[in-house]
């Protein structure tokens, strides 16, 4: 039994398949049915590639698997059984005699007020939807509308944490809103704005530092503002207040501050290494056998550097899948000659940061390559590490490269789908899954242990917490060193409530639920009153279906708050 498809438990299931030959029979428990390239997410989310593009199907990678679409809410290790909720909300239980726990992480949520309600996260697929459909309607908002510090506001966009996913999100985001810009009439009057802000001394701190000034300096000619030594301090509907004082208004803030290990892993009860779970060199849990980890929840030991683990890296997700399938077969007696444990050691072959265009920073084999040859390098890497559809995203790539980039929002994600406090950021939240939830709780948030001890560092002084806190802004690739400090998030951010009426349930414009009482696909209402309304109405750039016009012709749209806000009530 394999939990989670990400590159961890994608590669165990991929390297046990083939040590066992057929005499093993494996289970891969994911809440999807694809495996995600996650690298090229900022590809999506800039208009380059496709969705579809980095959504490998898990059936064909792995036609010797089982695959269950679930996410895992409870192991029993004792009774050897995992208990999981499957998309539709019914309930299962799976055996297992191995156990290969690869559930990845969720977005790290700090005690920033605002922040819950007002950011995007960017740690799925469908986060990266939203945040393309939401890139594109502020410029066409901007571009219609006669306010210039609203135009202003809508142009301006802000993303917190510098590391990998925040760097390659503001590159390629700059690029998209400019030629969204170029594409409209009233260009003249809209010039997008985007800052990158981290606490860090330096953009990607855990690259070489030459790298790091390359793409420092790739990023301002660009026109894109780095703020170093500066984060958040408090986020609202109208802009971001940043801890050096200054507001900036603005409708988008992007939060890359870093990852932590899935809830799950802190379930199981057992020792934990800065909430990833503890495991021997050859990825086995202490006092459990038959139980393995890998990727982003397991703290593998590093034998390279003794006393230190190896970082939440793809690199290292990828390779310790691997060893982890090795391991199992061998367990069960499989896998030939070679069929003895192995520890699981790396050896660093370099980073590379897609900059957008024909620009990246990369040092592959420690060899430090200038723009368009780190960029050509950059995407053949790419290519050769998906599993598949590497025709597909080439073909996109000479598509982009020759064509105008072209986009528009479907509105198929809403931001009520994508909350940051997410446990499965690997799909959209279900219209009925609509619990309101508190950033202290959330599946990003610090243990109570941390907050004890954000307390004790900071005493009274709440702004210097925050600061505190953010002083590991960073990407979801970081080590486990910078994706665990300054967790500290306490009961200062309540999710906003999603509108549960006290009846039936209506749809809203969020939630992208589907009600089949419709004349029309085309024309749609919009829900037109407080959260609580009795009745819902939707609209057709929403995604949802619940039309009752009389006429096709005629849609009903609301004029009331809720209208006229327009964008998931931010």
């Amino acid at each position: 039994m394999i939990v989670g498809a990400g590159f961890a438990g994608y590669r165990a299931a991929r390297s046990l398949a083939r040590a066992s030959r057929g005499r093993a029979d494996i289970t891969l428990l994911n809440p999807t049915d694809h495996f995600v390239y996650v690298p090229l997410l900022p590809q999506v989310a800039a208009g380059i590639l496709e969705p579809r593009r980095v959504a490998v199907p898990l059936s064909g990678l792995l036609p010797e698997v089982r695959p269950v679409l679930g996410k895992a809410d409870r192991v029993d290790l004792d009774a050897r059984a995992v208990h999981f909720t499957d998309p539709e909300g019914e309930r299962g239980t799976l055996g297992y005699d191995r156990l290969v726990l690869a559930a990845g992480s969720v977005t790290r949520l700090l005690p920033v007020p605002g922040v819950a309600e007002h950011a995007h996260g960017f740690r799925g697929l469908p986060e990266a939807l939203h945040l393309r459909d939401h890139l594109t309607r502020q410029v066409e908002l901007a571009a219609s509308g006669g306010d210039a510090r609203e135009r202003t506001a809508r142009c301006t966009f802000v993303v917190v944490g510098a590391g990998y996913t925040g760097t390659e999100v503001a590159a390629h985001g700059q690029l998209f809103t400019d030629a969204l810009v170029r594409s409209h009439p009233g260009r003249g009057r809209m010039r997008p704005r985007w800052l990158l802000l981290d606490t860090a001394s330096r953009v990607l701190p855990e690259l070489d530092e030459r790298l790091s000034r390359t793409a420092e300096r790739v990023l301002r000619r660009r026109g894109v503002e780095v703020r170093t030594g500066t984060s958040v301090r408090e986020a609202t509907r109208d802009g971001v207040l940043l801890t050096d004082g200054e507001f900036v208004p603005s409708r988008t803030l992007v939060w890359c501050v870093g990852v932590r290990p899935d809830p799950l892993v802190e379930s199981l009860g057992l020792p934990l290494e800065r909430g990833r779970l503890l495991v021997e060199p050859t990825l086995q849990v202490p006092g459990r056998p038959e139980v393995f980890a890998c990727g982003d929840a397991a703290a593998v030991p590093d034998l390279d550097r003794p006393g230190e683990y190896t970082p939440m890296t793809a690199q290292h997700a990828w390779r310790q899948g691997r060893v982890a399938g090795h391991n199992v077969a061998a367990s069960l007696g499989a896998g030939g000659r070679a069929a003895g444990p192995r520890p699981y050691r790396h050896r660093d072959l370099g980073f590379l940061v897609d900059l957008g265009g024909v620009r990246a920073a990369a040092d592959p084999l420690g060899v430090r390559l200038p723009g368009p040859a780190a960029a050509a390098v950059t995407r053949g890497y790419h290519l050769a590490a998906m599993p598949g559809n590497r025709v597909r995203v080439a073909a996109d790539w000479l598509l982009d490269a020759v064509l105008p980039r072209r986009s528009v929002q479907l509105g198929l994600v809403r931001s009520r789908s994508v909350p940051l406090d997410t446990a499965s950021p690997e799909r959209a939240r279900l219209p009925d899954d609509r619990r309101p939830a508190r950033t202290g709780a959330g599946p990003g948030a610090a243990t109570q242990a941390d907050v004890d001890a954000a307390s004790a560092r900071a005493g009274a002084d709440d702004s210097n917490d925050t600061d505190d806190t953010d002083d590991d802004t960073a990407d979801d690739r970081k080590s486990a060193d910078d994706t665990d400090e300054g967790n500290d998030v306490k009961d200062t951010n309540d999710v906003k409530k999603t509108g549960e009426a006290s009846g039936e349930h209506h749809p809203s414009p969020e939630d992208g639920s589907q009600s089949i009482d419709v004349p029309t696909p085309e024309v749609g209402r919009d829900s037109g009153g407080a959260d609580d309304s009795p009745t819902g109405q939707s609209s057709p750039e929403d995604g949802s279906q619940s039309i009752t016009a009389p006429t096709p012709q005629v849609g009903q749209h609301s004029s009331g708050p809720a209208a006229e806000r327009g964008e998931g009530d931010r």
